[in-house]
């Protein structure tokens, strides 16, 4: 299966990819977000910037629209405890590109 073209929606930003599923788009994503404020080591823009992780996130594929909800912890309670900067993804309902396009 070769990769197709997605866009990620975070309300105030689109950005263009390629990749093979909508989430996995997301937690490639997520990962370069969290990849930065792990090797950023300024106390107060490691602040800035989990101030400014998305909670939200849709992408959008040919046929269909996939949003998360993203839990963010600064450290792991649950399946990685301990580990800094944790994300989970929860499913929110989907939606159809002809929906949103009328």
């Amino acid at each position: 299966m070769g990769k197709r073209k997605f866009t990620i929606d975070l309300g105030d930003e689109k950005i263009e990819v390629e990749g093979h599923q909508h989430k996995n788009v997301a937690i490639k994503y997520l990962m370069k977000r969290r990849r930065s404020l792990l090797m950023t080591r300024d106390k107060e823009k490691v602040e800035k910037l989990f101030e400014a992780v998305p909670k939200t996130i849709s992408i959008v594929g040919g046929h269909l629209i996939k949003s998360y909800k993203i839990n963010w912890e600064r450290e792991g309670t649950t399946e990685f405890e301990g580990s800094r900067f944790v994300f989970t993804l929860t499913d929110l309902p989907d939606k159809s590109v002809q929906i949103v396009a009328n």
